[in-house]
Order: structure tokens, then C-alpha cells, then sequence
């Protein structure tokens, strides 16, 4: 397991914990937004090894609770599922960001009981999700999946949405809202968080902004029937 970067503290990325966040590297999607572009081509150099993270957080226990997984696209590794097995024997639970894509690999991690909170991107209404993620063509029957895998699981988790200029609009929102609720027929995820994009320097493409006040405010109202709770984070 190649691990190319890591955050020794963390108040924000783990929900009601006190954790470390672990990055992966590459990914399946190519982003037009990313802010982690440089983890895209599985190239980047590691920074340790799994024994050294484990080492790590043998020593943090009893100071860390969680371990936050992300990358790139942490479910591309096959070796995921052991290291997450030796993470949780040490007495730590896990958070697991992903883009839902390996609806199979999440399965696994559901069923096997190796995660306890999941946060998977959703990127935008069908029509503009291959556009949004920077691909020819995508195949939503996967991100569905993943959806509904999470809301049979009882494994808690949210739903979060990156909105970017010009590649969301009140238009591609409500397309996303109906294809939500076909999804889950009707069924409420617990929590939805849209937040708006935020240019840094390894963004791949320039020229992208954040959509005003008015329109999260707008978007977060069209989401609101698909979720028991519709947030704007990081406004």
C-alpha cells in the first residue's frame, strides 16, 4: 500500500472524532476542480509505508479516534481491505471518502463491517455527470448503486456535492435532486452537504469560480427533498 500523504491531526474531516486523514493515490475520475490533481495518475512519491502508519497510530491510541481514508480514489487498491482491517484492531474507527465508482469494492467494506462512516461525492444531475467528472461517459448505474448499497448498509454517511461554475446550475441541481430520489425511491439519505468550489493553484483547469450566495442557497432548497438534512459547508 502506497500512502503519499498524511495529516496528523484533524478536528474537521471525521465527524465527532478526533483523527488522522490518509492519502491514496489515483483516481477514475479527472475532475476538472480537483484539488488533489497531483494524486490523479498514481504517480506520486509515498511518504510511508502501511507498517509505518500502523506504527504511527499504535502510538496515538488512546489520543486519536479516527482514521479518515481519501485520496485519488482510495477503493482502486486492492489492499485496501487489509489495511482497514488493521486499523480497526487497533481500536480506530474509519471514515472512507469516495466517488462511489466501485460500487463491488464498497460492498465488501460494507459487508465486512471495515467502515463506519462513508462520505461519497455526487458530482451532478445525469446529464452532466460525465462533463463534471472529466470523462466521455459514465456509468451512473455505479453511482447508483453505491447510493443505494450505503442506505441498506446502516452505516452512517452523507452525500456531498462540490458546485462549480459553469459546470453546476439550478437546472443541472434539479436534475440531480430527481435522479437522487428515482435512486433511493423516495427514501431520505441522512445528510447532504453542497459546498462551493474553492480555486487553488493545483486545480487543473483555470477559468472555474464558486456559484454566488443566492444560488447555494437556491441549490440547497431544490436538495432539500432528498435528504433529512440539506447543508452548505464551507460558506
Amino acid at each position: 500500500m502506497k500512502i503519499v500523504g498524511i495529516q496528523k491531526l484533524t478536528l474537521l474531516d471525521y465527524p465527532g472524532r478526533v483523527a488522522c486523514t490518509v492519502f491514496l493515490d489515483g483516481c477514475n475520475f479527472r475532475c476538472p476542480y480537483c484539488h488533489n490533481a497531483e494524486l490523479l495518475d498514481g504517480d506520486a512519491q509515498p511518504v510511508l509505508s502501511a507498517d509505518d502508519l500502523l506504527a504511527f497510530l499504535k502510538k496515538r491510541q488512546g489520543i486519536l479516534e479516527g482514521v479518515c481514508i481519501t485520496g485519488g480514489e482510495p477503493t482502486l487498491h486492492p489492499e485496501l481491505p487489509g489495511l482497514l482491517r488493521s486499523i480497526r484492531e487497533l481500536g480506530y474507527g474509519v471514515k472512507l471518502d469516495t466517488n462511489g465508482y466501485c460500487p463491488e469494492v464498497l460492498g465488501a467494506l460494507l459487508e465486512e463491517k471495515l467502515v463506519d462512516y462513508v462520505a461519497m461525492d455526487l458530482k451532478n444531475g445525469p446529464a452532466a455527470y460525465a462533463r463534471t467528472v472529466g470523462l466521455r461517459e459514465v456509468r451512473l448505474d455505479r453511482i447508483a448503486g453505491s447510493i443505494r448499497l450505503l442506505l441498506e448498509s446502516g452505516v452512517d454517511f452523507e452525500l456531498r456535492t462540490t458546485v462549480v461554475k459553469p459546470l453546476h446550475s439550478a437546472e443541472s441541481i434539479t436534475e440531480m435532486a430527481q435522479w437522487l430520489a428515482q435512486t433511493t425511491n423516495g427514501k431520505l439519505v441522512p445528510r447532504l452537504f453542497v459546498q462551493p468550489f474553492v480555486d487553488r493553484d493545483t486545480v487543473p483547469v483555470g477559468g472555474l469560480s464558486a456559484p454566488d450566495g443566492a444560488e447555494l442557497e437556491q441549490f440547497r432548497t431544490i436538495l432539500s427533498a432528498c435528504a433529512e438534512s440539506v447543508e452548505l459547508r464551507g460558506t
